[in-house]
C-alpha cells in the first residue's frame, strides 16, 4: 500500500501535500516524548496565557501557554497521539468485528442473515455521534471506552460491504470452483473472499479514520472522551473557546490540527475510492 501511495503521489501531484501532512502527524504522534519540548501535564501559573514565542526563566513557549500556564505546542503534540490511536484502535475493531459479521451473513443466509442484518440497520438508524454520546456517558468516559464505544457505532458499515462484496463473489467462477473441488468454506473464505474484498474494506476503513478522528474530538470537547490531565484536541478546543477573545491560540492551534489530519485522510481515502472505482488497484 505504502508503494502504491508513493507512486500515485507521483502522478497526482496534489495528492503528496496532504500524504506528507499525514505522515508528519504519524510521526509526531510515535516520537511525541523525544519531540515535546516540555512536559504537557506541567504548570506554570506565572506564564499563564502567554502568546506564542513567549520566553520566561529559560523556558521557551514557540505557540504559547493555556490558561494554567501548560505548554500549547507540547500538547498538541500528545494530543496528536491520543487522536490517532483511539481512531486506529477504533477503525480496526470496527473493521474486524463489522466483516466479520458480514461474512456470516451473507454466507449462512437465513435467521442469522436477518438477525446481523437488522441489528446493522438499527445502529445505523441512530446517529452515531449521539449514540457514541449516550454509550460513553453510561458506561463512563476513558480511552479505551471511547475506543469501544466509536468500534461498536461503526461496525454496520463495514458489515454492509463485507455482505454485499461476498455475495456478488458468491457466484463467481472461482469461487464456484473451489466448493465444486471439496474446499471447506471457511478456506474460501479466507483465500478467495476476504482478498478480493480487502481493497473495498479499506477505501471504508480511510475514509472512517478521519470520522473517528472528529468523533474523539467531539467526545473529548463534551467532557466525555479522554479525561484530563491527558492532552487532546477535543478537550483543547473546550478550553479554547472560552478564551477566544483575550488568548486565540489555545483553541486555533488545535482545530488547525484537526482540520488537517481530517482533510488529509479524507483527500487519501478518496484517492483510494476513484482507484477501486476505476479498476486500478
Amino acid at each position: 500500500m505504502a508503494s502504491s501511495l508513493l507512486a500515485s503521489a507521483r502522478t497526482h501531484k496534489m495528492l503528496l501535500p496532504f500524504l506528507l501532512i499525514m505522515l508528519l502527524l504519524v510521526l509526531v504522534a510515535v516520537f511525541a516524548p523525544l519531540i515535546a519540548p516540555h512536559d504537557p501535564a506541567s504548570q506554570n501559573l506565572m506564564a499563564r496565557l502567554k502568546a506564542p514565542g513567549f520566553e520566561s526563566r529559560g523556558n521557551f513557549y514557540l505557540l504559547g501557554t493555556d490558561e494554567i500556564g501548560r505548554d500549547i505546542l507540547s500538547r498538541v503534540i500528545y494530543g496528536a497521539r491520543v487522536s490517532l490511536l483511539v481512531a486506529f484502535s477504533s477503525v480496526i475493531l470496527s473493521g474486524v468485528v463489522g466483516t466479520l459479521l458480514g461474512v456470516i451473513a451473507s454466507t449462512r443466509r437465513g435467521w442469522v442473515e436477518t438477525l446481523i442484518m437488522r441489528a446493522a440497520d438499527i445502529v445505523l438508524s441512530v446517529p452515531a455521534l449521539l449514540l457514541a454520546i449516550i454509550s460513553v456517558a453510561i458506561i463512563g468516559p476513558s480511552l479505551t471506552n471511547v475506543v469501544v464505544v466509536l468500534a461498536l457505532t461503526r461496525w454496520p458499515r463495514y458489515a454492509r460491504v463485507a455482505y454485499g462484496q461476498t455475495l456478488s463473489l458468491s457466484s463467481a467462477a472461482f469461487v464456484r470452483l473451489a466448493q465444486f473441488s471439496g474446499v471447506s468454506q471457511t478456506r474460501i473464505i479466507l483465500r478467495h473472499i476476504l482478498p478480493n474484498i480487502a481493497g473495498a474494506l479499506i477505501v471504508v476503513a480511510t475514509l472512517e479514520f478521519g470520522l473517528m478522528v472528529l468523533f474523539e474530538a467531539s467526545l473529548s470537547f463534551l467532557g466525555l472522551g479522554v479525561q484530563p490531565p491527558t492532552a487532546s484536541w477535543g478537550s483543547m478546543l473546550a478550553v479554547g473557546k472560552n478564551y477566544v477573545a483575550q488568548a486565540w491560540w489555545i483553541a486555533t492551534i488545535p482545530g488547525l490540527c484537526l482540520f488537517l489530519l481530517v482533510l488529509s485522510v479524507n483527500v487519501i481515502g478518496d484517492h483510494f475510492r476513484d482507484r477501486i472505482e476505476t479498476g486500478h488497484r
